[in-house]
């Protein structure tokens, strides 16, 4: 049973990447910058949560949900999963919203001239 919020996050985690392959919005448009992009976000979240741990602000919930594996004190192996999904939400709303944005403008705007 401790393994049911990891297996979650990592059958949500294959979700984005099937909806970034089928639309090519983040690593399939450009997979180093992704890499780059996913990796700084991943870094600062896990930052911000070592601050708000060592504050007294976060703390690691128990639940028999969770694997009980700690990357550090009060920070488990799922957050990191977690983080990385809110990362890939995150750029693949934005890779969707500047193709609806980019495409919603008219032909002139785009640069597009008609014949």
């Amino acid at each position: 049973m401790g393994l049911i919020y990891l297996a979650a996050l990592l059958v949500a985690l294959t979700g984005m990447v099937m909806l970034d392959r089928r639309f090519r919005l983040y690593f399939w448009v450009d997979a180093r910058r992704a890499t780059i992009v996913t990796i700084a976000g991943l870094v600062f979240f896990v930052v911000w949560d070592l601050f708000g741990i060592g504050l007294g602000i976060f703390f690691r919930g128990e639940t028999s949900f969770m694997t009980g594996l700690q990357v550090a004190p009060e920070l488990p192996v799922e957050e990191l999963f977690f983080l990385t999904l809110l990362v890939y939400v995150t750029m693949n709303l934005y890779g969707a919203a500047s193709r609806l944005l980019t495409s919603s403008k008219p032909a002139r705007a785009r640069g597009v001239e008609r014949a």
